[in-house]
């Protein structure tokens, strides 16, 4: 049994944008999603977001831009962004989670106040040419190397239900824990009718023993985090995630898709009986 579970929240702060071709991702304009797009949020708007989130408990709060990667204009943005939400004091751990990046920029970001930097293997990198060709797997590997060099905490996971098959997905997580990372987000796969990925390929049985051998399989990452497509994989189950080796969820809503609001997860949680972690440890 846990202990405690820790709870994120992401700010998506450029939305709809990337020109990439991931066929799980609905922030493509390749395929023409519905969803909200958008530029850039203002920093005023992700400061005040910044705030819900600890008065929703959260401990980790993470800057998403859509897109390959950084570039000088995009790094300016998530720099000020990452400053105005230090400034506040709130006791938020700031996540950037802007794709590719180089090691001076990820120098850039740690001396602005960030302290994890998310970049997710995503699948195997044999399967990874199967949902993107626009970039490749080993780009993503080095931005993490890069990312601890920096000094950054690495947090590194993937998306499971893409078509892959059992060797990949054990091949992904060889990938993560050869990495090391702090914290291990794990996603499934949320269906969109404008993707060419038109379902999940696994089960809910199938989603609580990968949660188990990802918790086996990395077992010195602080957290094993069930983030993107939880309420949906699992349903009136999501909260078994705990007795599967999760302790930490994302709360509210992810990137281009609603989740539960902030209070019901808390109100769960709480009945039953789960300590709600202050801070980071």
């Amino acid at each position: 049994m846990i202990d405690k579970v820790y709870l994120c929240a992401i700010s998506n702060i450029e939305s709809g944008t990337c020109n990439e071709d991931c066929k799980f991702c609905t922030q493509s304009v390749k395929y023409k999603a519905d969803i909200v797009r958008y530029r850039r949020k203002t920093i005023e708007d992700i400061v005040e977001e910044a705030k819900k989130a600890r008065a929703n408990k959260a401990i980790g709060f993470c800057l998403v831009t859509a897109g390959k990667g950084l570039d000088a204009d995009r790094l300016a943005y998530v720099v000020s962004a990452a400053k105005a939400v230090k400034e506040l004091d709130l006791g938020l751990k700031i996540i950037a989670c802007n794709g590719t990046a180089t090691y001076e920029q990820l120098c850039e970001l740690k001396a602005a106040g960030v302290d994890n930097y998310n970049h997710n293997l995503e699948t195997s990198r044999e399967f990874y040419k199967e949902i993107c060709t626009t970039h490749d797997w080993d780009e993503r590997y080095q931005t993490c190397l890069d990312a601890k060099k920096a000094g950054l905490n690495l947090v590194c996971g993937g998306i499971f239900g893409l078509g892959e098959t059992h060797e990949d997905r054990i091949s992904m997580i060889q990938s993560i824990a050869s990495l090391e990372p702090t914290n291990v987000p794990i996603n499934f796969f949320h269906p969109n009718e404008a993707l060419p990925l038109v379902k999940n390929s696994i089960s809910k049985e199938e989603a609580f023993k990968l949660i188990s051998l990802v918790k086996e399989m990395v077992p010195n990452a602080h957290k094993i985090m069930v983030a993107g497509g939880r309420e949906l994989m699992f349903g009136e189950d999501q909260y078994e995630v705990f007795n599967h080796g999760a302790n930490a969820i994302v709360i509210g809503d992810y990137l281009t898709t609603k989740g539960n609001s902030a209070s019901k997860d808390i109100e769960a949680l709480e009945k039953l009986g789960f300590q709600i972690a202050p801070k980071c440890n």
